[in-house]
């Protein structure tokens, strides 16, 4: 579904990822872990198209779309929660989600909007509420609810559980394991290791720009490397 080859990003003359090689199958979570600074936020903003890359191809469902801009990769279907939240505080609940439709499954909004209050069934109970005033888990629920919207083929969810009390980090990764249930492929870039694991099919881990490690996510679970470095563990 989504293939990256030798990609090279970054942000002026700073060069951020040196040559990333990832690839996303159609109905998996793929999980892209590092710490702060690694690069993740970066791949993220380059496959939405909202820099240009430097060189390498993104490639999703067979089209180049690293050369793209960012309405036209929206209306091929990848769909970017970013870190965050990023909703609009001074607008209701219910307008925050009209508002992920704007540019791709607007004819459907009446029906997706039924679909995100299944999945989120507190967000109904605040419709009218002003989405500033929203806990951060909402505010997370009602970022996720928004992408949902627009009929994601391929969800990027950049830090989802950043800023999240220990519960609502657990209600947060069992979500996306029931969107995933659902057919939604995502791609999920995280610092939380051991939960982005349990969840995901395959992973990629990333250091300074590079990719450092990469397999199956059962694999990388008990890889010994991987334990000492992000989890503390011998």
């Amino acid at each position: 579904m989504l293939e990256i080859s030798a990609l090279r990003a970054g942000y002026g003359a700073l060069e951020v990822l040196r040559g990333i090689d990832l690839s996303i199958s159609k109905e998996e979570i793929v999980a892209v872990l590092g710490s702060n600074g690694a690069g993740k936020t970066t791949l993220n903003v380059n496959i939405s198209g909202l820099y240009p890359v430097f060189g390498g191809s993104i490639v999703f469902d067979g089209v180049e779309i690293s050369k793209l801009t960012p309405e036209q990769i929206v209306a091929a279907g990848i769909i970017h929660v970013p870190e965050g939240r990023r909703v609009f505080p001074n607008l209701t609940v219910r307008e925050n989600l009209e508002l992920g439709a704007y540019r791709r499954a607007r004819e459907r909004r009446a029906q997706n909007l039924e679909h995100v209050v299944a999945v989120f069934p507190r967000l109904a109970e605040r419709f009218d509420q002003k989405a500033g005033t929203l806990s951060g888990g909402e505010q997370q629920m009602l970022a996720i609810g928004r992408g949902l919207m627009a009929e994601p083929r391929l969800l990027i969810l950049d830090e989802p559980s950043l800023g999240l009390s220990p519960l609502l980090v657990e209600e947060m990764f069992e979500l996306i394991r029931r969107l995933h249930e659902d057919g939604l492929s995502v791609l999920l870039v995280e610092q939380n290791v051991v939960q982005s694991l349990e969840i995901a099919d395959r992973a990629y881990v990333l250091e300074n720009g590079t990719i450092a490690m990469q397999g199956a996510a059962s694999a990388l679970m008990e890889d010994e490397g991987l334990r000492r470095s992000y989890l503390g563990l011998a």
